[in-house]
């Protein structure tokens, strides 16, 4: 077993943890969908609920934990919606035999429709003014969004996954290396890096009768704004134009965008599949995993996988987006 585990989280060390901060569950531990932490709702002696997250051993360190709770609570403080973990005796990021966790406020809400173009804009509203918190200075310890070794690392890891076919491991190959070099091809630094949610997608955003609220800033990170906004496009290539200037109709009430950024949405997407994958493989090892991702030990996966970068390599080549004139 790695040193990325969670061998020894047992529903009795999770309760002497939450215990020992001062909060007594009179509830079972209610799992919750998280594969890269391990997280649970439950019911305390105030007839509150709470969610505790434990993080996976070895993934952050402590300075990028802290820096993950110090950006919610300046969004906070700029009066964004967002769930920060509650502050106990002066801290936030707390440790129990080795494992360190965070306890927060348990909120309700139903998924953002992004066939409901008014929840679209709302959304580029509170993305503007995020990104608008999130550019006044940098992170410090977080990791930027893309760096050419951790694209490396992604890619070699996925070349010697044991369960790569062997039959299917020359074609994955051929697909992969060109799609990497695609991305690196391109000059990251020429765009404005900001502070990001980076992982912006409807699982993260809940619908709530005061409004929305984005959860879980686990992958935040410094990256273009476009991030941020990609993976609420969906359908055809008008539909994408309707919700991206829905999106920026909000977004640019509080923060400009540079059109530039559009030419990034198929690499960062081209990033994300990769890194997808290899998080997969990386991951192999907790048993949480081959039980609940079992199709990705399967032939028909990498055969699709190939046939998906192939598409993607042909989407690197189209023209990208276009702002209509016009457009403020």
């Amino acid at each position: 077993m790695s040193d990325f585990s969670f061998q020894g989280v047992t529903p009795d060390l999770i309760l002497d943890a939450v215990e020992s901060v001062g909060f007594y569950p009179i509830s079972g531990l209610l799992p919750l969908n998280s594969y890269e932490n391990r997280v649970y709702q439950f019911l305390a002696d105030d007839q509150k609920r709470y969610v505790v997250k434990f993080y996976r051993p070895q993934r952050w360190s402590d300075a990028q934990i802290l820096e993950e709770h110090q950006f919610t609570a300046e969004l906070a403080e700029a009066e964004i919606p967002v769930v920060c973990p509650l502050s106990i005796q002066g801290k936030t990021a707390l440790e129990w035999q080795g494992f360190r966790f965070a306890v927060f406020p348990s909120i309700g809400g139903r998924a953002l429709e992004p066939e409901q173009l008014e929840q679209l804009e709302d959304l580029g509203r509170h993305l503007g003014r995020l990104h608008l918190t999130g550019s006044a200075r940098p992170f410090s310890h977080r990791p930027q969004l893309y760096t050419r070794a951790g694209l490396d690392e992604a890619a070699q890891e996925l070349l010697e996954c044991e369960l790569l076919p062997d039959s299917l491991r020359e074609a994955f190959r051929a697909i992969l290396l060109p799609v990497v070099a695609r991305v690196q091809a391109i000059d990251w630094d020429a765009y404005t890096h900001v502070r990001l949610h980076g992982d912006c997608h409807i699982g993260n955003l809940l619908w709530r009768p005061e409004g929305l609220t984005l959860v879980d800033f686990d992958d935040c990170r410094q990256g273009p704004a476009i991030q941020d906004l990609w993976m609420m496009l969906s359908g055809d290539r008008l539909q994408q134009q309707i919700q991206l200037e829905t999106l920026l109709e909000g977004y640019e009430e509080f923060m400009e965008f540079n059109p530039r950024e559009l030419h990034l949405i198929e690499p960062l997407r081209a990033l994300r599949i990769i890194h997808y994958m290899a998080w997969l493989a990386r991951r192999w090892e907790d048993p949480a995993f081959p039980h609940n991702f079992s199709w990705f030990a399967e032939p028909r996966y990498w055969e699709q996988q190939i046939l998906a970068l192939k598409e993607q390599l042909s989407a690197l080549d189209e023209p990208p987006l276009r702002l209509q004139p016009g457009f403020n």
